[in-house]
């Protein structure tokens, strides 16, 4: 009777062996009849008494007998006629109550389901372990499974059990699992699992690491939901077919959900996902944005983090609503042709109690040595890269939220900390890899697999990696030995563009390397050109606050700058206020000054914006051959005198050439030369310094945009030329048509 008294202390890993209905083995006895006999045994901590019934018509099978040995086990004798077929129901006496229910312990086949086939594909683990509603013999309830291969128990707990960890021990298999199906529970119920480490120890009450939605605090508790709920609306956009990215405008709002924009209730902290969907859809499809990227959703305990120390991998955030609602505002995104991308953050945990770290007693999740497995820059766990359930979790995982969420792209955090040993470290406070070098190949690898499942099972998802080092082909195809993302962060261009555009324009001259030398390297990766949220807080200063001059001057240098942005080759990304010139730095406890979009300036940069993502999406020249050298040519990259820079963007039929002069000085340039490779007229398309953006109006005015015609003077290598009034602090954009 060991299985017994562990029962009874709180410590039976194999409660199936004891529990449930068994049949004693046959018996010849002189009449030489073959005999057997049921036995029904339940485990009841602090019933008074029991009576085992049969749940489809409620007769009464057997009394269960109190055993005097071991409180709270109870035991039956039956006939075995009355066993076949029957879902055995339990009325237990509590003294002053009872309370019915149908015995978890009589579906073993089940529970142990769970587990079967889990490491055939990494999606299976979302579609299996975790908690599962299902329906087995007419019983309807959820099917429980947590991965903690070095605990010594685990019972599950929750509002139905009073949270009392004594009634629901878990079985656990030989894979290192805990299963368990328990009938009556539904959508809405809250759970989490109590562990006991190796040594007996009771750690802290664990989230459901694969839990679909979970609370806030306090509780942190783990919710019952159903993946198949929610009704889809979006066939339109998730069928289409042969999607190229590469070749696409991609311009992509990036925004924090929680201060993007606050209720006007006092009351409330945020607008939810179905609000959200109304109003920050509606805004960004008047910007012309073609993307949403949203920082990280997936539950997370500390505001103050913005989702970048994520807890529940599995769940979208309850702030701001139910994971139904978060389907919701994908689901209106769609709909109203605007993708979604979620940051996803795989390089690190923290340690909450009721996360993943130490999940039962042992670095389970993280590696164990702290040189590899600590973090000093967040002071947060880091997964261990070469065990295999954990990169099953997470390859499962991103798959998952393409899955089940419909979203179109993950941008990936931190890859450069996941690439290198020595990230943030000092000599002698990491291990090197087995060559002696500082590549962590174990996340190499998981990083090329999750890539490689992303596009192979999801055609038109999207990856793209934040890395901020010179990794060698990290947006290259994993069988050409690359990462396998398709696009990079290019965080060069982002560092270099700021600086140079920080100077005063006095100085920009001595700088000029910083605003052209990205094209150096511009075509060796898939690049998006980044202005995130991390430009904007830590003391940088909002974007406006990072240009010089006088309050006209610093409008100026902004709009000159956004319009460089869209003539460099890359697909765009801006952090939300950004785009209307937020003059503080982000808070994330704030929302945005929308106010300000009553002011001339803030208005006139905002409608700017606008209109640079109308010209670049409706101008295949300035985004198809964003990747291609093709695409792109300097018409005149020296003139540092000036501060001024021309290019020319191509399409792939070079049949739309688009000529765009940038002047970086305040001073206007009359009669400027700039060579063309075609004859022809050239439009101006868009100038950064016109009035309706609350420019000078200097070469155009309110009503109407100067065409020019090109003459036969050769000019920067071209064979003809163009005269143009050069505004100052602008950005022209010309369209040549024959």
């Amino acid at each position: 009777m060991n299985t017994a008294n562990n029962l009874v202390h709180g410590k039976c890993s194999r409660p199936f062996e004891l529990l449930g209905l068994t049949v004693a083995p046959e018996v010849k006895v002189k009449t030489k009849k073959s005999l057997a006999q049921a036995f029904y045994r339940a485990w009841l901590p602090d019933a008074v008494s029991a009576t085992l019934i049969d749940a489809a018509d409620n007769r009464v099978l057997c009394e269960l007998t109190k055993d005097k040995d071991y409180q709270g086990y109870f035991v039956g004798k039956l006939s075995l006629a009355k066993t076949k077929n029957t879902v055995f129901k339990i009325k237990a006496n509590f003294g002053a109550d009872s309370h019915e229910f149908i015995d978890p312990y009589q579906f073993k086949d089940t529970a142990y389901h769970a587990e079967h086939f889990v490491d055939h594909q990494p999606e299976n683990l979302y579609r299996q372990i975790g908690a599962q509603l299902c329906e087995v013999e007419g019983v309807s309830g959820v099917r429980f499974a947590v991965f903690a291969p070095n605990a010594s128990a685990v019972s599950l707990i929750g509002e139905f059990n009073l949270w009392n960890d004594r009634s629901f021990p878990m079985q656990k298999t030989n894979f290192g699992y805990w299963v368990l199906f328990i009938p009556g529970l539904q959508v809405g119920d809250t759970y989490k699992y109590a562990i006991k480490d190796a040594s007996g120890h009771r750690l802290p009450d664990k989230a459901d690491p694969l839990g679909f939605h979970h609370q806030q605090y306090p509780s942190h508790c783990s919710v019952v939901y159903d993946q198949h709920a929610y009704q889809w609306r979006d066939d339109k956009w998730m069928q289409r077919e042969n999607i190229d990215h590469y070749h696409s405008a991609m311009s992509v709002y990036e925004v924090h959900l929680g201060s993007w924009k606050k209720p006007g209730d006092p009351e409330r902290r945020y607008l939810n996902y179905r609000e959200l969907a109304q109003d920050l859809v509606t805004y960004t499809k008047s910007m012309g944005y073609t993307h949403i990227e949203v920082l990280p959703v997936s539950e997370f305990p500390f505001d103050g983090s913005w989702g970048y120390q994520p807890v529940g991998l599995f769940a979208p955030t309850s702030r701001f609503g139910d994971p139904d609602d978060f389907k919701y505002f994908v689901d209106v995104c769609h709909q109203n042709c605007i993708g979604v991308i979620i940051d996803w953050v795989p390089a690190h945990f923290p340690e909450d109690g009721h996360g993943l770290a130490r999940f039962d007693g042992t670095h389970l999740y993280e590696y164990e040595d702290p040189r590899k497995g600590w973090h000093p820059d967040w002071n947060s766990c880091i997964y261990d890269f070469g065990k295999d359930t954990v990169r099953q979790f997470l390859v499962a995982n991103a798959l998952f939220w393409f899955d089940k969420y419909h979203v179109d792209a993950i941008r990936v955090d931190a890859v450069a900390s996941m690439l290198y040993l020595d990230y943030s470290r000092n000599e002698g406070e990491w291990i090197p890899n087995i060559d002696g070098g500082n590549h962590n190949y174990e996340a190499i690898s998981l990083l090329k697999w999750m890539n490689t499942e992303v596009y192979a099972k999801h055609p038109n998802a999207m990856t793209i990696a934040e890395e901020s080092t010179s990794f060698a082909g990290v947006s290259k195809p994993v069988d050409m030995g690359g990462l396998g993302f398709g696009f990079k962060w290019n965080m060069g261009w982002m560092h270099d563009s700021l600086h140079y555009i920080s100077k005063d324009p006095a100085y920009r001259r001595f700088h000029h390397g910083e605003l052209t030398f990205s094209m150096v390297y511009a075509f060796d990766e898939n690049f998006v050109l980044p202005i995130s949220h991390d430009e904007v807080v830590h003391g940088k200063g909002a974007m406006l606050q990072k240009m010089p001059g006088d309050e006209w001057q610093q409008a100026a240098n902004l709009r000159a700058y956004y319009g460089f942005m869209f003539a460099h080759p890359g697909k765009k990304l801006q952090f939300m206020g950004n785009e209307f010139a937020q003059n503080r730095e982000w808070n994330h406890d704030i929302s945005l000054d929308w106010h300000l979009l009553e002011e001339a300036k803030h208005q006139g940069i905002s409608e700017l914006y606008k209109s640079l993502n109308t010209l670049y999406t409706s101008q295949s020249a300035l985004y198809e051959l964003d990747h291609d050298p093709a695409g792109f040519r300097w018409l005149d990259h020296n003139n540092a005198e000036q501060s001024v820079v021309s290019l020319l963007r191509r399409n792939k039929e070079n049949d739309e050439n688009i000529v765009v002069v940038a002047n970086f000085t305040p001073i206007p340039r009359d009669n400027f030369k700039v060579g063309v490779e075609k004859a022809g007229k050239y439009n101006v398309l868009l100038d950064t310094d016109h009035p309706k953006f609350g420019g000078s109006g200097y070469a155009s005015d309110l009503d109407s945009m100067p065409t020019l015609q090109s003459q036969a003077i050769a000019w920067n290598d071209c064979e003809h030329s163009i005269e143009l009034q050069l505004p100052p602090l602008s950005v022209i954009f010309l369209r040549w048509t024959k």
